[in-house]
């Protein structure tokens, strides 16, 4: 899949929710609460590599590693769109950054 697609189904399943939200609790759902959405995710990413490491006591889980780390990257798109930053823009300027930074500090 390429980025753009996942920004734009991304982006129409976050405003599929923020109705949910509105029905739930009278309003969507503000950055903040996103970013603990995320937390929570980002932590059972966590919780699962230690169970699929075997450091963790193996759970019933509801869900997958895969579907987490997914989950994951979806709010992090919705973090980002909320905020005006361009995910795909943002993700290029990382990986250029690190692969400058890498290649003068793993040099002989």
């Amino acid at each position: 899949m390429e980025i753009k697609e996942f920004k734009a189904r991304s982006n129409h399943i976050r405003a599929a929710y923020h109705q949910l939200e509105v029905k739930q609790d009278g309003h969507p759902w503000n950055t903040e609460q996103d970013a603990l959405a995320f937390l929570t995710d980002a932590a059972l990413v966590g919780r699962l590599v230690m169970d699929k490491q075997g450091s963790w006591p193996s759970e019933d889980n509801m869900f997958s590693l895969d579907y987490k780390i997914a989950e994951s990257m979806w709010w992090l798109n919705s973090i980002a769109t909320a905020n005006n930053i361009d995910i795909e823009t943002a993700l290029k300027s990382f990986l250029e950054a690190r692969e400058k930074y890498t290649s003068v500090n793993n040099r002989d």
